[in-house]
């Protein structure tokens, strides 16, 4: 039988995270957006509370949540603020690659240092030329002894100027392609540099930097997984990553939904509150219903992962459908407000700034149904099916 009834568990996880995303993210929200300001405050006292270390497995002290638990604090971070809250997540990206191909060793010493203070990772895949196209990238790691030494420049790198590590994605065989991808753990010291700060349009609470390595050295040991399997690795991280970001997604939609409908019902035109017109309150009535079928997506790609099924396809549904549905209904949520919307002074405009993003980071909405019609037309695996033209999601101007 099918049930979507939260357990107590999992409502008093919701309610946590919607707790403090009311009293800890919300209150400086606006202030961080209109300054580009970074949260340390709030990261620091999500680390206290556990939220910053969602994805860190019980064996290493985290709380071992799992990927549904992980989808409803994510919705509840979008409601909040999805700047901070790409900020908060962006460690489990990071993660997930040393998590699936990190040895025993590495992952101790790895998690081990996150869950003792609110140290942060960064994801490094994207670069001025290889962003969809990951075969394109021109960062090496040189095989030298005992260790790999890496060059080369990522660029929308999440949390990039404040990571004390990052996974880094770095052609080990220069001409075999996406074939000759490997990907490493890398701590931050002198020979990398944060290059520049980008200026953002939306989601101005989280830190997106260019990253330079130069002959930055690191253990044989910090590989992650097998030599040149690194977009294979790439892939399968994506896969538990995107129900998290689709999440996200719904829960910004959710708050303009939110805000559209009390200002409807407040906002008197003609006589009567604007939502006794028919004009505004179908719009009301189509948010309520993408919102909800977000949702179930992206709980349905929860599940799955959690199941130990592949979800390849359900997470590009998710993904796809929560980012388009969060940026129809922010700019909706504008429309009800008329031209309050447009104005600053009014939150659905940061709103609508923010949701942008998702349809770019963690694969474009254009590489989601490249993925969806390979998958149900030719019935073939992501990584196969990308791989086939060289493509693969891109990671994003604020997540990569």
């Amino acid at each position: 039988m099918v049930d979507f009834t939260l357990t107590d568990e999992q409502r008093a996880i919701k309610e946590m995270a919607h707790d403090f995303a009311e009293k800890e993210m919300r209150p400086v929200a606006a202030e961080l957006d209109k300054d580009g300001g970074w949260p340390q405050e709030v990261l620091e006292k999500s680390h206290e509370v556990g939220i910053l270390t969602t994805h860190v497995p019980a064996e290493y002290g985290g709380p071992g949540m799992s990927y549904f638990d992980g989808v409803l604090i994510e919705e509840e971070l979008g409601w909040g603020c999805s700047g901070i809250g790409t900020s908060i997540a962006a460690n489990g990206l990071a993660s997930a690659p040393v998590a699936i191909g990190g040895s025993e060793e590495l992952q101790k010493q790895f998690f081990g240092e996150l869950v003792e203070s609110p140290k942060l990772a960064s994801f490094c895949l994207t670069e001025p030329d290889a962003g969809s196209d990951v075969s394109g990238m021109k960062t090496t790691a040189t095989k030298k002894g005992d260790k790999y030494v890496i060059n080369g420049s990522k660029c929308f790198i999440t949390n990039g100027g404040y990571a004390d590590y990052f996974t880094v994605y770095a052609k080990t065989d220069k001409d075999a392609g996406h074939r000759g991808i490997s990907a490493f753990l890398v701590p931050k010291d002198d020979t990398v540099v944060v290059d520049k700060k980008e200026d953002k349009m939306g989601q101005r609470a989280s830190n997106t930097a260019t990253i330079t390595f130069n002959e930055t050295e690191i253990p044989e040991g910090n590989l992650l997984g097998e030599e040149n399997h690194g977009f294979k690795l790439a892939m399968m991280t994506l896969d538990r990553t995107r129900p998290g970001v689709a999440a996200m997604a719904v829960g910004i939609a959710r708050a303009a939904f939110e805000h559209a409908s009390e200002y409807s019902k407040e906002r008197v035109q003609f006589g009567m509150p604007i939502a006794m017109n028919q004009g505004v309150s179908f719009l009301i009535a189509d948010m309520a219903t993408k919102i909800e079928a977000a949702r179930l997506l992206v709980w349905k790609s929860a599940v799955m992962l959690d199941q130990g099924q592949r979800n390849t396809l359900i997470c590009s549904h998710a993904k796809r459908f929560a980012a388009d549905t969060c940026m129809e209904v922010t700019t909706d949520a504008v429309q009800v407000f008329g031209g309050y919307g447009y104005i600053k002074e009014y939150p659905v405009e940061k709103l609508m700034r923010d949701a942008k993003l998702m349809q770019l980071y963690e694969g474009t909405s254009q590489i989601q149904r490249l993925v969806i019609a390979k998958e149900v037309l030719m019935g073939r695996g992501a990584d196969e099916a990308t791989s086939s033209n060289g493509s693969a999601p891109e990671k994003e101007p604020a997540t990569a």
